[in-house]
């Protein structure tokens, strides 16, 4: 989106939402605050989140029917998912979504040996 422009994106109301911005920076509104995402540093639940979503930021949604953005001074871009809930628990953490904390950390220890990816 340009510089200061505002659009609002409709959404099913029985779907959950969420933004990832890649580039620029903005303010969703009737959104949840701003989270970064957790792909950086181990100490990334102790930031305070943004109040502005910038580059590499997550944005969750709360129930409703549309989505407004407002784009900042170099403009926005993102990528808004959309999709009926999966009624599973999530664990998530960096790049690994996964249904529980125990099966996450199998996860990262399974990345670290290097057997992450199984071949079939």
């Amino acid at each position: 989106m340009p510089p200061g422009k505002r659009k609002r994106l409709r959404v099913e109301k029985s779907s959950h939402a969420f933004a990832c911005v890649f580039a620029g920076s903005g303010k969703f509104c009737n959104a949840s605050a701003p989270l970064a995402v957790p792909t950086e540093s181990p100490g990334w639940a102790d930031i305070t989140p943004p109040t502005e979503a910038d580059n590499r930021s997550l944005v969750l949604f709360d129930t409703g029917d549309d989505v407004e953005v407002q784009a900042g001074e170099d403009g926005i871009r993102f990528l808004l998912v959309s999709g009926k809930p999966l009624q599973e628990p999530v664990a998530w953490y960096g790049p690994i979504v996964m249904n529980t904390q125990e099966q996450l950390q199998q996860a990262f220890e399974e990345l670290q040996k290097g057997t992450f990816l199984k071949k079939t």
